[in-house]
């Protein structure tokens, strides 16, 4: 993280100069505009906080005492997204940017909304309705003033995520900030500061009143931080993951056999970290031994089983994702590797053994289920696998993506319209054969032609009680 630099504090909590935020000359013109009908201008929030640790800033919020009226004269194009609360949008040289009035708020009776908006106040009376300190801080271009009436900056250089004034008050407001401090400190690798920490846990039950979709959202961003396990294993400690995710608390003291130095949950944490930056990979590594405690058997020799636990693994995760109303498409990515996760390769399989698992797999899948294999066996130990060991495998699925042999039922060189004419009715019994079919050719790819196939067929019938 780069210097913070220095600068003079001066009257009501504005910090001058800060040479190291940068503004993009079209947002110091769009600031211009107010300044130039008399209102004052600040870029607040997550902007100004990833200037100041020198982030990469895609979204800029301003802040102003002119009222939304007032800013839907001031520009041609303003969306009224929230005008009730302050908060319009304004379409401004190819950006959308969230102008919202000066206000302060009272009572959250929901757990979200606040009951009345005030408006009339200043920037430091703005920004005291903030959640943390570093969130908490808002930047003039056009005079280089910092206001930073909470300590913000000093929190980013202790690397602290703190609450504005009372943490318990704050998250009162709105339940979803418990998880949103997790998700900073990880996000940014910060650490939590201890009465805030302390608040969590004491107002954990206030997730409750949050809808899934915002924990869904808030809980996605935490799982693609460079370190999770960190704020997992917090959600963990203060609750919170209970009232979230209590089906991976039940993963806790779950030992595990052989290689295994870590009982399910932690295995589960370290598959997170390992496994690459993307939602459905980290989705997939928090979920894919899920389903070991409900499958847990112990043996004569007094070792724990979890025969075809990826089954309910699968199972399990689609109905939390499910749940926390994650997309279609996302759920099936994911419990397609949670449900494949369990192969082992060796030299000795054949080559009709690889091409059933590529057709099994999916060729799409391949390079995200390896990277979950490498993952999972990273966290066994917690000491790195190194990705080469599955070059083998992977030259082997190369070279049968390369001979484009049959890998799926549309790849068969006869369809069901071949089979309908050999008698076979349409239906289930016409799906059996087709993946028989397709079976007969993953293990002789020299049987995908059409006259073939149908003799085959044609003898499948008797077996289907079609003669």
């Amino acid at each position: 993280m780069p210097a913070l630099g220095l600068s003079q504090v001066g009257a009501k909590g504005y910090l001058r100069p800060m040479p190291n935020i940068r503004i993009p000359r079209d947002l110091i013109e769009f600031a211009r505009v107010f300044r130039d009908a008399g209102h004052e201008a600040w870029f607040v929030g997550g902007a100004v906080r990833d200037s100041l640790l020198g982030r990469e800033v895609s979204d800029y919020d301003l802040a102003t005492d002119a009222s939304p009226e007032k800013v839907l004269k001031l520009f041609r194009k303003v969306i009224p997204t929230g005008i009730k609360h302050g908060t319009v949008t304004v379409l401004w040289k190819g950006r959308s940017i969230e102008t919202t009035t000066f206000r302060v708020e009272e009572g959250y009776s929901d757990g979200r909304h606040p009951d009345q908006v005030r408006f009339g106040v200043g920037i430091e009376e703005d920004l005291s309705r903030r959640d943390f300190t570093i969130n908490a801080m808002a930047w003039n271009p056009l005079d280089s003033r910092l206001a930073d009436p909470f300590g913000g900056r000093k929190d980013l250089g202790a690397k602290l995520v703190r609450a504005v004034g009372d943490a318990s008050a704050r998250f009162d407001e709105d339940g979803l900030r418990l998880l949103r401090a997790l998700r900073f400190a990880a996000q940014l690798e910060f650490e939590v500061e201890e009465s805030t920490l302390a608040a969590i846990g004491e107002r954990k039950a206030r997730i409750s009143s949050v809808s899934p979709e915002r924990i869904r959202d808030e809980f996605s961003k935490l799982l693609v931080s460079p370190r999770p396990s960190s704020a997992l294993r917090l959600m963990e400690e203060k609750g919170l993951l209970a009232l979230i995710l209590p089906e991976l608390v039940a993963a806790r003291g779950v030992e595990q056999k052989g290689m295994h130095r870590f009982d399910v949950l932690d295995h589960l944490y370290l598959s997170v970290d390992a496994v690459l930056n993307r939602i459905g990979l980290r989705l997939a590594a928090l979920f894919h031994d899920i389903g070991k405690p409900g499958t847990k058997a112990i043996g004569p020799d007094g070792i724990a089983t979890f025969h075809r636990h990826e089954e309910l693994s699968a199972t399990m995760a689609e109905a939390i994702l499910r749940r926390l109303r994650y997309p279609n498409d996302l759920i099936e990515e994911v419990c397609h590797l949670v449900h494949e996760h369990m192969f082992h390769y060796e030299d000795n399989w054949s080559d009709a053994a690889v091409r059933r698992f590529v057709a099994r797999a999916g060729i799409s899948s391949i390079d995200d289920l390896l990277a979950l294999r490498i993952a999972d066996g990273t966290a066994m130990t917690g000491h790195r696998v190194d990705p080469r060991s599955l070059d083998p495998l992977r030259r082997r699925i190369e070279a049968v993506i390369a001979a484009e042999e049959a890998l799926s039922i549309r790849d068969l060189a006869i369809d069901g319209n071949d089979l309908a004419a050999l008698g076979v009715p349409r239906g289930p019994v016409m799906g059996r054969m087709l993946a028989e079919l397709l079976e007969a050719v993953i293990e002789d790819p020299a049987l995908n032609e059409a006259e073939k196939l149908k003799g085959i067929a044609a003898r499948m019938k008797e077996k289907h009680g079609l003669t």
